[in-house]
This record gives structure tokens, sequence and C-alpha cells, in this order.
């Protein structure tokens, strides 16, 4: 879904409707076949899975393609570009039980839970209660790594999103943005075969830096040491 990607990031209007099959195709035709292929496919198995979709939603092939259209806008600004994720969305549809087509933001949360799942990881929710969790009783343990982890993902996320969030002050709703995104780059890194490593001891400080008052009062005794010693 590369074509797709690209497409949605430079706002290529005539390439986003050519893969919708609402104009006529480039001389270059092949190396969108296998991203309309896909799509056609994907919207195949809605129209079987949500039967009632053909009789009130795409009553027309414009209609159908005004859809594909949105579909794949939000496909690509949401960071769904692979047939495992599609797949993983399409296994909740089926589940769901619902005649009728789901939003595409609904889609796309189908997506991103299976996906998770597969995966190992909580969803955004859970990851969200991990953080809050981890807040509340971190105070217990001598290291963030002798905290009882449910996973090696697990610790990176959250003690990832707990630096970000004193760093950065964040809100709820930022942090919830944060896990949304922690959740997307570890599902990736898992899919793609990385072996996640096990929580590391971090090195203790051997100093303590200094507030302002402190250092002025440190310079203002080593001025007195050395007038003392002039004198």
């Amino acid at each position: 879904m590369r074509q797709l990607v690209a497409a949605i990031n430079s706002r290529d209007s005539n390439a986003l409707a050519r893969m919708a099959g609402d104009a006529p195709q480039p001389a270059d035709r092949r190396l969108h076949l296998e991203v309309e292929k896909m799509m056609n496919e994907f919207f195949d198995g809605l129209k079987q899975v949500f039967p009632a979709s053909v009789s009130t939603a795409w009553r027309t092939p414009n209609d159908e393609a005004a859809a594909k259209r949105q579909w794949i806008a939000a496909f690509a600004e949401n960071g769904i570009t692979s047939k495992t994720q599609l797949a993983a969305g399409m296994r909740q549809a089926r589940a769901s039980g619902s005649p009728f087509l789901p939003s595409p933001g609904q889609f796309i949360t189908w997506c991103k839970q299976s996906s998770f799942s597969a995966a190992g990881l909580p969803d955004e929710d859970s990851l969200y209660s991990l953080v809050m969790t981890y807040c509340a009783k971190r105070g217990g343990y001598v290291t963030a790594e002798d905290y009882p982890w449910g996973s090696n993902a697990e610790y990176w996320m959250v003690t990832g999103l707990y630096s970000m969030m004193r760093a950065n002050n964040l809100s709820e709703p930022e942090l919830r943005v944060k896990c949304r995104s922690e959740l997307r780059k570890m599902s990736q890194r898992i899919e793609a075969g990385e072996e996640i490593p096990e929580p590391c001891k971090q090195l203790l400080k051997l100093s303590i830096p200094s507030t302002t008052e402190k250092a002025q009062e440190g310079v203002a005794m080593l001025r007195a040491t050395l007038k003392r010693g002039k004198s």
C-alpha cells in the first residue's frame, strides 16, 4: 500500500481517484494494480459481511467510488497500511454480527485492536491503565526493572510513556495520544520479527544535579575559602 500512503501524504487526488476506480488509469497502471486488487477484494468482503451496505450506503457505482476514497484516506491517515491489518479488521467485522456497514473509524479501531492482540499487546485503554498503575505503585520498588511487568514490550512502553508524561507534564488526552503512538510503533516492531529486549537496569547516577541556589552557595563558600587563604 505504499502508493496509497504516498498519495495521501501528497494529497494526490488523481491517484486516489484512480485507486477508487473513478478516473482513467495512467500509463504506469501496473504500479497501482496490487493496491487496486487489494482494495477491490476488501470492498467485496465488506459487502459480503455487511449485505445491508449495498442497499443503504452504496446504492450506485458513484456511491461506492466515493466511499472507497473516504476509506482509503482514513486508512492511510491512521497507519492502516498492510494486508495483515485489514485481515485483522475483517475478523472483527465478521464477529460483530451486524448487517450494517461500520464507519471507517470503527473499522480502523477493529484493525488496531486485533493487530495489538495478535502481537500480545494491550489495547490503548489498557496501556493507559498500565501507566497509571505503574505511577501509583512504582514507589514500592527499588528500580523500574523490579516491577512485575507482564512482558518486555510492556516494560519499554510503560516506562517510556511515564518518562514522557513527567518530562512534558502531559494531560490525560495527551498521554492517550502517546499511548496510541507507542502501541503502533511496538506492533510494527513485533510484526517485523524484532525480538523485544528484556528490561535493562539503568546505571545509577553518580552525581546529583545542583539547584541554582545550591550552586550559588557553593561558589560563595569557595570564594570565602580562597579569600581566607590569601589573608
